[in-house]
């Protein structure tokens, strides 16, 4: 492992910033596994100087670790993922990781631009999600790890090829992982294209405020700034009405127990997954759009983003046949994913805020999640 010169994190790092020490800010990398073609991933772990830290890897820019501390200053690891290569290899619900090039669901697969047509990777049946085949997800992320005003932080680049999945036009991407001061994982995206092209990013982390370990987050409490979502069929795609969340057992606006209404959520399997309206267009400054809590360890999140859509899923895929870190058991509902992005298939949708990047505009997008706990 390489240490940051002049910055001591001691060796073992892991074991003793889960403790909570005051050291750092730091950023340290180690090797994370080879693929199959040689190619060597590396683990970058950014601890800020309360002692919390995330570990991120250039395969798919995946957050697998970010350790948080309780309301008694008792550190935990509040996401799901695996302890090494293999298991991410081996398929995966998209723990963690950056997924594009346009996230959520792009009907029948294809979708028309200027006039033209185009078909891109089908792997939700007939349709298309969170980028096709072999997404950003699956893909190895240049990085640079370096000191920031507000800490230690992660610049990952990758060029998604004109074609690259059907997509058209070469988008150079910068995704930018902080682990800032006040306890806080802020993702900043930005990107470039040569051709006109849909671009739709957002990160896939599942949470458990209890510990990624931890079982059911039916005992969570959310709040969404969301008066609306976009309706859907059985198939989860948007049926392009915006519906109001009043009278629904989608309404979050209060705070209330994700687990209160699961079942009146419906859905195959049941549970939540759909994405809530929190404004028409992006704003320039990230806003409050959500705030989750967990009674027991008084750990908060606050989710801050400048993307009008949020789209909460609470794992409802989850069957119990992966086994995580730790050899914990991912079973049904064991995570929440808040996922900041615009509408699902948008670039069908031209009565959604548009998804289109054209030559000489920047796409930025940036999300903050904002880690507290409850006063004792």
């Amino acid at each position: 492992m390489r240490f940051l010169s002049g910055l001591l994190l001691i060796m073992a790092l892991s074991p003793l910033v889960n403790a909570g020490p005051k050291t750092g800010p730091a950023y340290t990398e180690e090797p994370f596994g080879t693929l199959a073609d040689g190619t060597k991933i590396t683990a970058y772990t950014l601890a800020n100087t309360n002692g919390a830290w995330a570990k991120i890897i250039t395969y798919g820019g995946i957050v697998t670790e970010l350790h948080v501390p309780d309301q008694n200053g008792q550190f935990d690891d509040i996401v799901l993922g695996f302890d090494n290569l293999k298991g991410y290899l081996a398929g995966h619900p998209y723990f963690g990781c950056i997924t594009g090039r346009v996230a959520n669901r792009v009907r029948n697969a294809q979708f028309t631009l200027d006039g033209k047509t185009y078909k891109v990777g089908a792997t939700n049946g007939e349709h298309s999600l969170h980028g096709g085949i072999s997404g950003f997800d699956k893909k190895v992320w240049k990085a640079e790890p370096m000191l920031t005003a507000d800490g230690p932080a992660l610049k990952l680049s990758y060029t998604s090829r004109d074609k690259e999945e059907g997509y058209p036009g070469n988008l150079q991407c910068v995704v930018t992982y902080t682990m800032t001061a006040d306890n806080a994982l802020r993702i900043d995206y930005h990107a470039t294209t040569d051709k006109p092209t849909p671009v739709n990013l957002t990160n896939h982390s599942y949470f458990n405020l209890a510990g990624h370990h931890a079982g059911s987050i039916g005992e969570h409490i959310l709040q969404l700034a969301a008066e609306q979502f976009t309706a859907s069929d059985e198939l989860l795609l948007p049926t392009g009405k915006i519906v109001s969340v009043a009278n629904t057992p989608f309404d979050f606006r209060q705070p209330t127990a994700v687990g209160k209404r699961l079942q009146e959520a419906g859905g195959k399997p049941v549970g939540y997954d759909l994405n809530y309206v929190t404004g028409m267009q992006p704003t320039p400054q990230p806003r409050h759009v959500a705030t989750l809590s967990e009674p027991k360890t008084g750990r908060i999140l606050k989710v801050l983003t400048t993307e009008p859509g949020v789209q909460l899923y609470t794992g409802n895929f989850l069957d119990g046949t992966i086994t995580g870190k730790g050899g914990a058991v991912y079973k049904q509902h064991t995570a929440i994913c808040l996922e900041t992005q615009h509408f699902p298939d948008s670039a069908n949708r031209p009565e959604f805020p548009s998804i289109i990047l054209r030559p000489g505009e920047t796409y930025r997008q940036t999300t903050i999640y904002q880690f507290s706990t409850a006063k004792k």
